[in-house]
C-alpha cells in the first residue's frame, strides 16, 4: 500500500475546511463530514447460534451498525450496502451475502465514493477465516478484495468473529485500520439464540455516540468487550485487536465523528 497520498490529504482537509466555514443556517446534514465520500460495506455472514438453532443476532448488528455509520460517524447511506444470509426476511432490503456479491458491492461503491473504505463483517469465525454462509472467507481473500476495490486509499477492515485477529497480519498495510473482535486464538462471544447482539457488536454501537473517531472507538470497544465479558463470566478473554497503519495513524484523528 502506499503512503497517505497529497491528493488524499488537501481533499480532506477541503472538507474539514468547508465544514467549519459554513454558516450555522446553511449547515449541512451530517453526510457532509469527511466520510461523506467513502464506500463502505456491512455483512451478517451467518444466522445460525453457536447451538445450530437460528439467531437475530448478526442481522440485528448489521442493521444497526449500517444505521450508526450513517447517523452517527457520517457516512453516505448512497455509498453503503448491507449483505445478508437471508435478505428477503428484513425491511432494509440487504443484498445476498455471498463472497462474488459483496465484492461487486465493494466496487461498486468504490467506484464512486473515493475517498475510504469501510468493510464490517459480522459473523461466526474459525482459525483460518470467517464465516459466510456454508463457506470460509480466509484472511487473504479479504486482502486480494480490499486491496482491489481501494487501492491507495485509507480503509477500515472490522471483523466482529471468532478468531479474527489471524485477519490482521494479511490485511496490514500503511493506509489500513484493523478492529478485531479477538486474538487470533480466542473465540469471542455473544452469538447465542437470545442475543440481540454479540459481544463485541453490541459494544461497538454502545461505544460510537461517545467516541471522538475510529482510533477512540476501538479502543473504547476493546475496553468494553473486556468489562462485558468479566461481568457474564465469560472466559478466556477474546481480546480484541486493533491495528493502524503507519501513514494512516496520524491523519485519522482528523477523520473525526460529527459532534451528536
Amino acid at each position: 500500500m502506499r503512503g497517505w497520498g497529497a491528493a488524499a490529504t488537501g481533499a480532506l482537509f477541503a472538507v474539514l475546511i468547508a465544514f467549519v466555514a459554513a454558516p450555522a443556517s446553511a449547515a449541512s446534514p451530517v453526510a457532509a463530514g469527511p466520510f461523506a465520500n467513502w464506500a463502505a460495506i456491512v455483512v451478517a455472514g451467518d444466522f445460525h447460534a453457536h447451538s445450530g438453532d437460528t439467531t437475530e443476532a448478526f442481522d440485528n448488528a448489521r442493521r444497526d451498525v449500517a444505521v450508526s455509520l450513517v447517523k452517527r460517524m457520517g457516512f453516505s447511506a448512497q455509498n453503503l450496502r448491507t449483505f445478508s444470509m437471508r435478505p428477503r426476511l428484513y425491511r432494509d432490503k440487504p443484498a445476498a451475502a455471498d463472497i462474488r456479491g459483496i465484492y461487486r458491492g465493494l466496487v461498486d461503491v468504490a467506484d464512486k465514493a473515493k475517498d475510504g473504505c469501510l468493510i464490517y463483517f459480522t459473523s461466526h469465525g474459525a482459525p483460518n477465516g470467517v464465516v459466510l454462509g456454508d463457506n470460509i472467507v480466509p484472511p487473504g481473500v479479504m486482502s486480494r478484495m480490499v486491496d482491489s476495490a481501494c487501492p491507495d486509499r485509507p480503509a477500515i477492515v472490522v471483523i466482529s468473529a471468532c478468531f479474527s485477529g489471524v485477519f490482521v497480519p494479511a490485511l496490514a498495510g500503511d493506509q489500513r485500520m484493523i478492529l478485531t473482535a479477538a486474538r487470533p486464538d480466542r473465540t469471542s462471544f455473544g452469538c447465542g439464540e437470545s442475543d440481540k447482539y454479540p459481544y463485541f457488536d453490541d459494544c461497538f454501537l454502545s461505544s460510537a455516540p461517545q467516541a471522538r473517531d475510529f482510533l477512540d472507538l476501538g479502543a473504547a470497544v476493546q475496553a468494553c468487550v473486556a468489562r462485558k465479558e468479566k461481568e457474564t463470566g465469560a472466559t478466556p478473554p477474546s481480546e480484541p485487536q486493533l491495528w493502524v497503519g503507519g501513514g494512516l495513524k496520524p491523519v485519522l484523528p482528523l477523520y473525526g465523528f460529527p459532534p451528536g
